[in-house]
């Protein structure tokens, strides 16, 4: 049997990772699976250290990878007992809290989890959850965040909703506050209803190419797209990620990004998973939270974190933190989402003395599709492509439609192929399955990705 993690410390691994086909990789087949694994390889290890906020940092909530199947498999259960199949939504409208992630890992076990942005408008939360048929919400609950409480509630009502779950804040003790009751909806805490559900999986596990989430897309010319995974896709793509990070089963991530966003569940969650590795999360503000920037550098030398990921402007408020505290065991530091100007990538190495990795990708190609290995590479460019994803500069021909791939170095539309490419924008629902379309958007199997840019012989994308 092929080994599951060939050596990948630079880019000229890349060709003999690819001479073995990734169906010979053994990979996981779903997110369950992957859940499943890490459970019975290293049960009592530590999977998540979840933070009440930034002024507790040093008091953080564990979950050992045992538990962790646990909690999926209870809050499953609730979603199959409430309805829940494989072809159904289940929408997720909160801020960050120690019961989202296994919520969210539940919803994908037994359906299809579409995780939301709670700063959205009403209006286009609306549009998303009916669009996907989601008819169960699971949202920040009044104790953890009472405006988000609110809205969900008038899109329960406003929809028609089955079912309205409450998340609580991460640490709570005791019962929460009485929930006040919506016309036709069952409104509960989701934590009570899993604590009386078993611990075992009733429902069919998922496949590899059952739809595992959607995520939104855009927003800023109208109502966001809704982009579908299928588990095939969130696994590859967080096994790439992994592969280039530690090996070492000790390492640990630390994750603050909110789980809404790809880059929070295959980065911060998946990737760490495929290693068994613990994640230290951060809490319902994540990076935005005021505590958190001046205790930065003693969480790092408290949780001995390895590798982190954030946005450009996160790095840059960090460069500005006096470094208080040993930082030797941070070896990388990925950067994505957003264009990198150099000052902060710069500021940022002179700080820690530890270079950004730069990440490129997007939602509807899974997320990352290409990484950096700084000192190496072309300048100017956002990374290679990662194993099993084909990257091209092409362009559309006006006559016949079809997407003509561009010589090494020409510059054209970015287009990426593979098995992270989804399999298209959910559209409506027809016989209560999800309805997908990808015209436009995939080409002859080309995913277009909007972005003009190169790409060299080897692998290396550079954004003009």
């Amino acid at each position: 049997m092929t080994t599951v993690w060939p050596a990948y410390s630079g880019p000229d691994d890349l060709a003999s990772i690819e001479a073995v086909p990734v169906r010979d990789r053994h990979l996981p087949a779903s997110v369950y699976e992957l859940l499943r694994a890490a459970a019975q390889e290293r049960p009592g290890s530590v999977a998540h250290l979840t933070m009440r906020d930034g002024t507790a940092w040093d008091a953080p909530v564990p979950r050992t990878h045992a538990e962790l199947l646990e909690q999926v498999h209870r809050r499953a259960n609730v979603l199959s007992d409430l309805g829940v199949g494989r072809t159904d939504v289940v929408g997720l409208l909160s801020v960050n809290t120690a019961e989202l992630v296994p919520t969210l890992l539940a919803a994908e076990t037994v359906g299809i989890a579409a995780p939301l942005n709670p700063a959205l408008h009403e209006g286009d939360l609306a549009a998303l959850l009916s669009r996907a048929g989601a008819e169960v919400l699971v949202a920040a609950g009044p104790e953890l965040h009472p405006g988000v409480w609110a809205v969900a509630r008038q899109l329960a009502v406003e929809l028609g909703l089955r079912a309205l779950l409450a998340l609580r804040p991460t640490g709570s003790t005791g019962a929460g506050p009485d929930l006040e009751p919506v016309e036709g909806a069952e409104v509960a805490y989701l934590e009570e209803l899993a604590a009386a559900a078993s611990t075992e999986l009733a429902a069919e596990p998922p496949t590899a190419d059952d739809l595992a989430a959607f995520f939104h897309t855009g927003g800023t010319t109208g109502t966001p797209k809704l982009a579908a995974h299928t588990h095939r896709m969130q696994v590859l793509d967080a096994w790439d990620v992994a592969l280039g990070a530690s090996p070492d089963p000790d390492a640990v991530f630390f994750a603050a990004l909110p789980l809404f966003h790809v880059n929070a569940l295959v980065v911060t969650t998946l990737a760490p998973l495929m290693r068994r590795q613990c994640v230290v999360w951060a809490g319902p503000l994540g990076y935005r939270d005021p505590a958190l920037a001046p205790a930065f550098w003693r969480v790092v030398e408290r949780y001995r974190i390895s590798a982190m990921s954030a946005v450009p402007t996160v790095y840059g408020l960090l460069s500005t933190i006096p470094v208080d505290a040993d930082i030797s065991s941070l070896s990388l530091a990925i950067v994505g989402a957003a264009p990198l100007p150099p000052a902060v990538a710069r500021r940022w190495e002179e700080h820690t003395g530890l270079p950004l990795c730069e990440g490129y990708g997007l939602t509807e190609a899974t997320c990352a599709s290409a990484r950096s290995f700084p000192g190496k590479g072309p300048a100017g460019s956002v990374g290679q492509r990662l194993p099993y994803h084909d990257v091209v500069a092409a362009r559309v021909d006006p006559v016949s439609g079809e997407l003509v791939v561009l010589p090494p170095g020409e510059v054209g539309t970015i287009a990426i192929r593979g098995c992270c490419v989804f399999p298209g924008y959910v559209v409506g629902r027809d016989a209560d399955v999800p309805v997908l379309d990808a015209t436009g958007k995939v080409v002859d199997g080309w995913l277009d990705t909007g972005d003009l840019g190169s790409v060299t012989a080897d692998g290396w994308v550079r954004l003009v």
